[in-house]
Parts: C-alpha cells; structure tokens; sequence
C-alpha cells in the first residue's frame, strides 16, 4: 500500500483532495523506532506530528505534583496519530510516548513544513486543523468524563 492511500485513511486528513494529500505526503520522513525507545518524552519541546504506520506505542502521563503516580493514558497503533498539539503550538509534550512493540515504523509530519503547506495550501489547512481541532475537543471531552 502506498503512503498516500495509508494517510488517506487516517481521520487527520479525512476531507483532503488526492493532491492536497500528495503535499502532506512531501513532507513526511520515516523513521523506524525500536521496542522501549522514548519518541516524545512529558516536557520537551516538540516540533513534529507523528503517524503510525505499523506497531505500537504507549502513551503515559508521567509524575507531577498533582498526579504523583505514571500512568497509560492509551495504547495507540496503526493510523493513528500523536504529537498533534506540536503543530498547533509551542508548548511542551504532554505526555511521553514510548514504543511498546518490536519496532514501530512511523511517518513524521515537521511543524515547519506543515505551516509552509497549510499557508500555500489553505483548504489543506483548514481540514487538517478542523480534523485537529475536533479530535482535541473529543479528547478533552473524554478525559473530562474519566475524570468525574
């Protein structure tokens, strides 16, 4: 399966024309990623998106005064996305992920060349960060809930 027909898959770019997806696929660089490595780590800085294309990784909210136990937030695996608040802001991961099966393969989506795609493509951006957008909220709503 070819990259293009993977990514048109993922609910990030659901909306996209083919040739608006071909850009986002421009701007991808694979990497693969062993059993146990750290992709992100809770407070760095980040600067990519992250989409799964084959394995698994654990995402984990690490210790803080609030919350003083690690714990998984969720399991995620092919097609499914992390690291999006990276291309909305500045501010530091949320979270730390973790590859948590033999290897995990990974497309990596750079902030900077994402803005320079969604400024010189703007329905591009405007799906992508719609999608964005209600997978956030969806998120939230849902760790609201747990929460009560």
């Amino acid at each position: 399966m070819t990259l293009s027909a993977t990514l048109s898959q993922v609910e990030l770019f659901e909306g996209l024309e083919p040739d608006e997806l071909e850009k986002i696929v421009a701007i991808c660089e694979e990497r693969t990623i062993a059993a146990g490595q750290v992709v992100a780590q809770q407070g760095d800085a980040g600067d990519e998106l992250f989409v799964i294309l084959e394995g698994l990784v654990e995402v984990v909210h690490e210790e803080t005064p609030e919350d003083p136990a690690p714990r998984t937030v969720v399991n995620l695996g092919h097609g499914q996305v992390f690291g999006e608040m990276a291309l909305v802001d500045y501010g530091p991961r949320s979270a730390t992920v973790r590859v948590i099966s033999d290897n995990a393969i990974l497309q990596v989506i750079p902030r900077e060349a994402f803005i320079e795609v969604c400024e010189s493509h703007h329905h591009l951006g405007y799906v992508i960060m719609r999608n964005m957008a209600a997978d956030l909220s969806f998120k939230l709503r849902h760790q609201h809930l747990i929460g009560r």
